[in-house]
């Protein structure tokens, strides 16, 4: 990788700010981190929501490669949008649909609360995305990183058991942003996390639709219109949702695919303006890709944008959507007393 020289005196210390209050007058803070390289993190505790990443390009120009909004309200009130965006945010406990919001465990029936017609999606009525995290670990040095804590009590959304989950934002001198998930629970119970971040390469004020985008996988998920899992695979080879050459991004996706060699990279994105790349790794079985972050003209995104269907690019590596109701899936099931992990990079080259 071509290494981007910067300047020795950029500063790495981590900056807090007070980014807002929660209506119940709880505070919400904003931490920065950066490397030496020059790229910028910023993380809130709401939801251990992402809100900037901010790239140094081989031309001395800067570009923040996510989406994101200006204030606290803004994230409170994209919840209530017709198509919530997840915005950032850390997906939790299981990211993506079950269906029916049941699932069986221990020959036990679990009633999760609906909140995409019949479904659970995205942990619920309120999920991790939505909840107040506490900033656990601060480093700053060869690697700037972040660590949040979130202890989900037994009942909550109705899974069972209470979850701790801790997870890591890292920036490397590589330019990569390192994820990593860990979680134990009190009961059995299912856990499948992930990160929603909306990216663009070209910045937040543009259109993804002229990146290419490259995904490592021959098959994917077939699902029925709700976008179900029906625990069959389809195979990809010359197909509509065949990424395995270089295309451009597609104005309408919303496909779990599948990951065979996870030593490989699962996907990637580039865009020939500015001749930035990011490359998606992950240790998870799966990777949802999904076009949009539209706000419907009624919230403004950062520096006053109007995000549409086509503003960002999410990459969530998880597990497959509904596993729990598929024997021949991955199992979701996280026994009490083992531990869930979770690894993600997401690594950024400009040529």
């Amino acid at each position: 990788m071509m290494e981007i020289k910067r300047n020795s005196q950029i500063k790495t210390a981590p900056v807090m700010n007070l980014f807002g209050l929660m209506p119940d007058g709880t505070a919400i803070y904003s931490y920065e981190l950066s490397n030496k390289n020059g790229m910028k993190l910023k993380v809130i505790t709401y939801g251990a929501t992402i809100t900037e990443l901010k790239m140094p390009l081989k031309n001395d120009q800067v570009v923040d490669v996510v989406l994101g909004f200006d204030t606290l309200e803004a994230y409170l009130q994209s919840f209530n949008l017709p198509s919530p965006p997840y915005m950032g945010a850390t997906v939790g406990r299981y990211a993506g649909r079950i269906c029916n919001s049941t699932f069986s465990l221990n020959e036990q029936k679990i009633l999760l609360n609906k909140n995409n017609n019949e479904n659970s999606l995205h942990g619920g009525k309120i999920g991790f995305s939505q909840k107040v995290w506490t900033v656990k670990d601060l480093h700053v040095g060869k690697k700037s990183s972040i660590t949040l804590t979130y202890s989900s009590p037994a009942g909550e959304e109705n899974y069972p058991g209470e979850l701790v989950v801790e997870l890591t934002y890292t920036l490397s001198k590589e330019n990569e942003l390192i994820i990593q998930y860990s979680a134990r629970s009190t009961e059995d119970t299912v856990v499948n996390l992930t990160h929603h971040s909306y990216f663009n390469l070209d910045g937040h004020l543009s259109s993804v639709k002229d990146q290419e985008l490259i995904v490592n996988a021959h098959r994917m998920l077939e699902t029925n219109n709700e976008y179900i899992p029906n625990g069959r695979f389809l195979e990809l080879y010359d197909t509509y949702f065949d990424f395995y050459i270089p295309k451009k991004c597609p104005s309408k996706i919303d496909n779990t695919f599948v990951i065979d060699q996870t030593e490989g990279f699962a996907a990637s994105l580039f865009n020939k303006k500015n001749n930035l790349k990011m490359t998606v790794y992950t240790d998870q079985p799966g990777v949802h890709i999904y076009v949009g972050g539209n706000c419907f003209n009624t919230i403004k995104g950062k520096e006053n944008a109007d995000y549409h269907s086509l503003s960002g690019i999410c990459f969530e590596t998880q597990n497959y959507p509904d596993a729990p109701n598929n024997s021949n899936f991955p199992s979701a099931v996280l026994k009490k007393g083992d531990e869930y992990t979770h690894n993600t990079i997401y690594k950024f080259q400009s040529f």
